[in-house]
């Protein structure tokens, strides 16, 4: 195999500000929905993902040739590793449907590197209605909504039928563009012989042309595929879910059917969520019959980099309340179980114990953005009461020193009393 080389990515402090709190609202959504999480090995057995895909397995996923794990390869996405589990557990279907959800790392490829990252995955496993494909949509359209990002997408819906309708409209393609070959890329007459259906996003302007006259998908479908489409669409419409149709949107994993759907920005284009129904992968992991599924996956480091252009902040669950300084041994030895104490009391605290100078522990403190600083000095440790200033308004108060806990909890605790919704944890300007 070609070497390939695989990306991967630091999350620093600051990112994990935004991905903690996108997992808070996913997660809050989710259990809302009724879906319980599910994790998933990072490695799977690549006959498995080569009965799956055949002969362009190393088109999705990296193998690691490596001594003995020359057989497993990083999971490309979630989906099949849990239907695997679900099928080599043999689950009653009595206790049906079954709702997963996932926060999790992955590891797709394509033809330049394999690349890791991080999605929210959602799936719903042994149901074939169309209303949870438009759940499955509501559901992230909803999120969207909440943290401010709905009016920066759009989404698109589309079926690719059953495999029997599907293999009659690639037929059909392949014979539209037989005779054009001339005016496609080189890279678009591969896929002619080897998936068509990538033709359905033009890599040229004379493609763009070409695609507005080739057959569309829509005039393929059957009775049931045809039903299926339309109550897809009656329930968004129910639901208040904004879409347009896309008879160009489709994914050449072949263990599609059905729906699919796309959320991209107006701006950019850039896909940040897709989601399709995927009745027919439970064959390829070896079970005797189909099993009806639907999942959408969400990648949440395109959403956070989205949430910083437009300037939306978080607010600092990390931000300090209480900040002691302090000079001299005398004092230190009263300020270390405070500031314990404190902590104890759910109080964000920070304390400086080793720096002699006091003008340098005050400019830690100010930069610390702790909204009160206890000062102790020499005498407020031998007399137990204490300098407390309001960085705030710059009021400055005595307190005693078995005072000084309750003080500072009914300064700072009463805005924190309040039930919890993670969305409100957005600062716009």
């Amino acid at each position: 195999m070609e070497e390939k080389q695989l990306k991967t990515k630091a999350i620093l402090p600051d990112e994990h500000k935004y991905l903690t709190f996108l997992k808070k609202v996913f997660r809050h959504e989710f259990r809302k929905n009724s879906f319980r999480r599910f994790s998933t090995p990072n490695l799977l057995h690549l006959e498995d993902l080569k009965n799956i895909f055949w002969d362009r397995y190393s088109d999705y996923v990296y193998s690691m040739n490596i001594d003995w794990f020359w057989d497993f390869c990083f999971k490309p996405n979630p989906s099949i590793p849990t239907l695997k589990w679900y099928i080599e557990n043999e689950l009653s279907e009595l206790s049906q449907p079954v709702y997963s959800y996932y926060m999790d790392s992955f590891y797709p490829k394509n033809n330049e590197y394999i690349k890791w990252i991080g999605l929210f995955w959602g799936d719903v496993i042994w149901e074939d209605d169309p209303i949870i494909d438009a759940q499955l949509i509501f559901i992230t359209y909803s999120i969207l909504k909440k943290i401010g990002l709905a009016d920066s997408i759009k989404i698109s819906i589309n079926s690719v039928w059953s495999k029997k309708e599907q293999a009659k409209f690639i037929e059909e393609l392949q014979n539209f563009y037989e005779d054009k070959k001339h005016l496609l890329t080189e890279e678009s007459k591969l896929d002619l012989e080897s998936n068509p259906l990538k033709l359905l996003n033009p890599k040229s302007e004379d493609e763009e042309i070409l695609l507005e006259k080739a057959p569309k998908i829509t005039k393929f479908l059957k009775k049931d595929s045809k039903k299926h489409y339309t109550s897809l669409k009656e329930y968004l419409d129910i639901l208040d879910v904004p879409y347009i149709e896309d008879s160009s949107l489709v994914w050449d994993y072949n263990y599609i059917n059905n729906s699919v759907w796309e959320f991209r920005l107006i701006d950019s284009d850039d896909r940040i969520s897709s989601g399709y129904r995927y009745n027919t992968l439970a064959t390829k992991l070896w079970s005797e019959k189909d099993i009806p599924a639907s999942g959408f996956s969400v990648d949440v480091f395109r959403i956070i980099d989205l949430l910083k252009e437009k300037n939306i902040k978080i607010k600092d669950k990390d931000e300090l309340d209480l900040f002691f300084v302090q000079l001299w041994d005398d004092a230190k030895k009263v300020v270390l179980p405070l500031s314990l104490a404190a902590r104890d009391a759910w109080i964000n605290t920070a304390v400086s114990l080793w720096t002699p100078s006091m003008k340098e522990q005050m400019l830690k403190a100010n930069r610390s953005g702790a909204k009160y600083v206890v000062m102790v000095w020499i005498m407020e440790a031998r007399n137990w009461i204490f300098q407390v200033r309001n960085t705030i308004d710059w009021t400055q108060t005595e307190v005693k020193k078995e005072d000084l806990i309750d003080y500072i909890v009914e300064k700072i605790w009463k805005d924190k009393l309040d039930f919890y919704e993670p969305s409100r944890d957005l600062l716009t300007d």
